[in-house]
């Protein structure tokens, strides 16, 4: 099978994406662990597939991590589907609506970044003590898509991103599907910077959307930060979390504002 892809990058955090909405591809596991494998495919941190909706939005985002496994929800891949489906459609579109297992994402586009309005987060968890690696750990949690662990350091260069990222990964408080791990740096007021380690790469990659909206919520509530937050991510990038706490502590209009560049186009055989 030939396939015709676009490869893409929300904040570093890199994507194939294919169009699907005839539904005529079908990927197996193994092929798109190959097709994200870095050394003998095209190189991603996952793919998304455009598919027809099923439940009343415009389109339905398909998010597959590099290991293969489909996931509910990425931030950053949900930026970059969403200025593919505009590219499908020369660029037109105001805005879009989008299934996910996570909820129907909206996004508006602002020239070349796009905000998200993301699902309810929910699952909220505050100072769990955790053993990792054999030192006790102040964790928090929050499922924004998909569920995270946050950690705030006082020097964030020197986190051991992938073993303690791995340990809380597979940490049986996380059991069975386990968790995305954060770790903070407080920069300055109203602004952190992050690094994530990624349920499914099994690795640390450049940037995290969920996780970012995840540390800038916790982050508001451990220190009283108002909205909205900038977060930096690892490959540089700043994105913008905003949001509105409710007075029965529940969060509502998330909103999650970075870019979704285009890298290339091309083709490759899937066997």
């Amino acid at each position: 099978m030939t396939l015709n892809f676009t490869k893409m990058n929300g904040a570093g955090n890199d994507f194939v994406l294919v169009d699907n909405r005839t539904q005529a591809v079908a990927l197996t596991r193994e092929q798109i662990a190959r097709l994200c494998d870095r050394h003998r495919g095209i190189g991603a941190d996952g793919l998304l597939a455009v598919e027809p909706a099923q439940q009343g939005a415009d389109f339905r985002m398909r998010y597959y991590n590099a290991d293969g496994g489909e996931a509910e929800m990425c931030g950053n891949g949900a930026r970059c589907f969403a200025r593919y489906v505009n590219r499908l459609h020369d660029f037109t579109l105001p805005s879009v609506r989008f299934e996910t297992m996570a909820g129907i994402i909206g996004a508006e586009f602002q020239g070349d970044r796009v905000q998200l309005r993301m699902s309810e987060p929910h699952s909220l968890a505050l100072h769990e003590k955790l053993s990792v690696q054999g030192r006790d750990l102040t964790v928090h949690a929050l499922n924004t898509g998909v569920p995270h662990a946050v950690v705030f350091v006082d020097d964030l260069s020197h986190v051991d991103v992938t073993g303690d990222g791995a340990a809380l990964r597979y940490h049986e408080y996380f059991a069975p599907k386990g968790t995305n791990a954060n770790f903070v740096g407080i920069t300055a007021p109203g602004h952190i910077a992050i690094r994530t380690y990624e349920r499914g790469v099994e690795d640390e990659t450049l940037a995290c959307g969920t996780g970012t909206v995840a540390c800038a919520i916790i982050h508001h509530l451990l220190h009283d930060t108002p909205s909205p937050i900038q977060v930096q991510v690892r490959g540089g990038d700043t994105l913008t979390i905003g949001f509105t706490r409710q007075p029965d502590g529940t969060f509502v209009d998330v909103t999650l504002t970075g870019p979704g560049d285009f890298v290339f186009d091309g083709t490759i055989e899937v066997a």
